[in-house]
Order: C-alpha cells, then structure tokens, then sequence
C-alpha cells in the first residue's frame, strides 16, 4: 500500500449524490464525508485530515468561509484545500485562491484529473511536512525547537484573544545536569533529556505546545488552561520524573528530578509570550533556590 493511502481526505457538498460519486472515485484513501460547514470544522478539529475537498455553494456557510475560518485556526492552517465546484468565472477562482485553496475544480470534473490532482496535493503535502518537521523540530526530542515554539505561541495566543481563552506556559529543566553530565558521561546526559521528553509527551494534552527551549531546559504552552490547573499538571509530571529511573546498565539505575514554574498569559492586561515566559522563568529560579524538586507559581502581584 502506497503511503498516500493513508491519508484522510475530508470530502465537504451538501449534494449527497457527489459525496457518492468522490467518495467511490477516492476508495484508495481514507474518506470522510461532510453534508454542511459547521459540521466539517468540527471533523477538522477532531482528526487527522490530509486534505479537504470543498465545495463553495453550500446552505449554511460557503466554502470560501471554511477556506478562511480553516486558514486562521494554527490548527487547521496547513490542511491544502481543494475547491470543487460548478461556479467556472474568473472571479470566483481568484478568490478561491486569494484566501488559501491550493488548488479549483470545475464540475463537471473529469476522473482522472481530479485524482491527479489529489495525489499531487498530497505528494506536496507529505514533502512539506518533512521539510517542516526538519526546520521545527529538535533532532534529539523530536520536541518543537525554541524558533517554532515561539511562532506557533503567537498564533496560538492570537487565537486564544479572538475566544477569550485563557492560556499558561510551564517552564522547567533538569535539576543538577551538569553534575549528570560530569559523572555519567553526555550520552547518558542525552538519555535523560529524551527521557524527560517522553514523559512531556505522553502527560500533557493534544493542543499542549512543547519545545526544547534550551539545553535542559523546556516550555509547555497550554492553551484553554487556568494557572490552577496548570500547576496541577506541572506537579502531576514532576512526580512522574521524580519516580522515574533509567537504566544505565544491569545493576545501575539513575532518577533525576526536574524543577518548574507556571505563569500565565493575561489577556486582560495584554501580555504578550516574552513576558509570561519571563514571569515563568522567575517562577522556576525560584523553585531552584528553594530546594529544587518543586513547582513554584508566578509572581502574582506582577
């Protein structure tokens, strides 16, 4: 099986005759079919979509509308859009392109060119997300680097003002590494680092942001989370590290701790991700200078 079979493409008309239709044409792929936008923004924000096949005329919402509420969510902006539709003017393909379709069918399409297409998009796709994945991420944690943390931070808090939601960041690093280092050797150091990374990944939410800040050093940004409920998760997984060992040889095991800090991102007086990360920082010098092996709150009178 070819790896672009795997891949879910997201069919939107509200003619269910032509979901029929590209549903069978498309039977290599995974298919999920959507009658109205409502419902097909609320598919996007609940699985892995490829790709959407979107049609312009729709009741509800038009397909130029989607296009755009998909385009501005950090989310869903990547997702290569297809329109598919009888509207043939110039006009209305310009548009669809000016407000992010990667590509315009006309009905009625012919098979094989929609399913060239397809597979081109995809194609592009799959070359994008590697050439993405090299550019975003941390070799070692395959963790989002400090760059790309910092982007997707931005549009995530953008997000987060449009729907009045709150958002927290932990920041947090391995406590005495360096002396990890010096007896055990970097290659173990770097044993430990991916191990806390795994942890990060599997005790922390889908839409959770984390990054590989520095060295030992991470941020998780957590959106649609309270300063309350963010500290009891950066103190669920600091008990999670604390009992954590890694196994260096038959008869050697190591545990480490890791220290933290939580702050949160103000929407109310406006603060942007340079000040919550440094209110987060402060937090976790703090728990350094108190015994390390804790979490510590931002200062909240800041």
């Amino acid at each position: 099986m070819s790896a672009l079979q795997n891949k879910t493409i997201l069919i939107v008309d509200d003619t269910i005759s032509n979901l029929d239709i590209l549903s069978e044409l498309l039977e290599d792929y995974d298919v999920i079919e959507s009658t109205n936008a409502k419902e097909a923004l609320e598919i996007v924000n609940n699985e892995d979509v490829d790709l959407i096949l979107l049609d312009i005329m729709m009741p509800d919402m038009d397909g130029y509308e989607v296009c755009q509420k998909l385009k501005e969510n950090p989310k869903t902006t990547d997702i290569p859009i297809i329109f598919i539709t009888a509207k043939t003017d110039e006009d209305s393909i310009e548009k669809a392109y000016d407000i992010g379709g990667a590509d315009y069918i006309t009905k009625p399409f012919k098979v094989k060119e929609l399913l060239a297409r397809v597979k081109r998009e995809l194609q592009i796709q799959k070359l994008q997300d590697e050439l993405k994945l090299l550019a975003s991420t941390d070799p070692m944690t395959q963790l989002y680097n400090r760059r790309h943390f910092t982007q997707l931070s931005n549009q995530t808090i953008n997000l987060a003002r449009r729907n009045n939601q709150t958002i927290s960041l932990i920041m947090l690093d391995i406590d005495k590494f360096k002396d990890i280092n010096d007896t055990h050797g970097h290659q173990i150091g770097d044993e430990v680092i991916v191990s806390l990374s795994n942890i990060l990944k599997q005790n922390t939410r889908k839409d959770d942001i984390i990054c590989r800040y520095g060295g030992e050093e991470f941020v998780i940004m957590l959106p649609n989370s309270s300063l309350d409920n963010t500290y009891k998760i950066a103190e669920d997984i600091r008990e999670k590290v604390e009992k954590f060992y890694l196994e260096i040889t038959k008869d050697v095991q190591l545990n480490f701790t890791i220290s933290s800090g939580v702050s949160e991102l103000s929407l109310e007086k406006e603060n942007t991700l340079e000040i919550a990360l440094k209110n987060a920082d402060d937090a976790l010098y703090k728990a350094k200078e108190s015994g390390r092996n804790k979490v510590c709150l931002q200062d909240m009178s800041l």
